[in-house]
């Protein structure tokens, strides 16, 4: 199964709702990062919902960041969204393995921590750029954006985000849902939802099962009108040009130096965990540049 997402709209137009099958992207980039079980987890949460925050971009130049950090050990995890569907991302710690006792199910809430911030950056083709920040409300992530949505952008949301992960750390299933309240929605419609959120079994275990995105909106809402329905996918757009350019902004003796002592260097992609090698030429051309230009 495909990883897709879905964006419908109730027959009133009253509720929107967003699915997504995110499994193969939750593996991408436990592969990329060679992630522990509680860490996969918890990336595999963000970049979900991140890529439901990037559907809702307008154009493809314009990108959603998503930062959080609860004072856990996994640190921070960062996200990056395309209205592409395009996703990546990383956490502070990539070894993290913590089970909650009384469960037994990955303790995310325990490794993100809740003493901190959720913070949502939209860069809109650099003008009118959107910034919302919210505490942490128990660092599970799903509860942490419905409460996010609610405050900062003003809208009343439900979401559920899951990862399930095999005993040979693969990522089993991995999803997301998404439901919100739209200006128009009446005490009726808020009733709707929240029998359909009160009923709804975990994402990841309806995944599992087999369920694809359209199935997921299905289960939740009779007669849903389906806006778009379209892939998601790992991609990152780290190039050897992109690392030129940073090398770039560094000092001339901080290039010598590395010129002269390590004969080249590595620059190691935080996103995706891609290494780019460069020589002493290419170092030298990196110089030779910034003393054309006077610097």
């Amino acid at each position: 199964m495909k990883d897709t997402l879905i964006h419908a709209i109730s027959a009133n137009g009253h509720i929107r709702v967003l699915t997504c099958t995110s499994t193969q992207l939750a593996e991408q980039a436990r592969k990329q990062h060679d992630l522990w079980p509680t860490s996969a987890a918890a990336l595999g949460r963000v970049l979900t919902i991140t890529a439901i925050l990037g559907s809702m971009l307008k154009t493809e130049k314009e990108k959603v960041t998503v930062q959080i950090n609860g004072g856990g050990p996994i640190g921070t995890i960062m996200a990056d969204g395309w209205a592409n569907g395009d996703v990546r991302g990383f956490v502070g710690d990539p070894e993290i393995y913590l089970k909650y006792n009384d469960t037994g199910k990955l303790a995310v809430g325990m490794a993100v921590g809740k003493d901190g911030y959720l913070k949502v950056i939209k860069r809109m083709n650099m003008k009118n750029d959107f910034t919302g920040q919210v505490a942490l409300v128990s660092g599970e992530i799903g509860e942490d954006f419905a409460y996010y949505f609610t405050i900062s952008e003003q809208t009343p949301s439900a979401v559920s985000l899951g990862v399930l992960v095999d005993t040979d750390n693969s990522v089993m299933a991995s999803g997301g849902i998404l439901i919100q309240m739209m200006p128009e929605a009446t005490e009726d419609d808020i009733k709707l939802a929240e029998a359909a959120v009160a009923k709804l079994r975990p994402v990841s275990e309806l995944v599992k099962e087999g369920h694809d995105a359209r199935a997921l909106a299905a289960m939740l809402f009779d007669n849903l009108e389906i806006l778009e329905e379209k892939p998601i996918q790992w991609h990152c757009d780290c190039s050897k040009q992109r690392f030129k350019a940073a090398l770039t902004t560094l000092d001339r003796a901080e290039l010598e130096k590395m010129l002269k002592e390590d004969h080249g260097c590595e620059v190691k992609c935080e996103y995706c965990n891609n290494k780019v090698q460069f020589t002493e030429e290419d170092l030298r051309s990196i110089l030779e540049f910034k003393a054309a230009c006077g610097k």
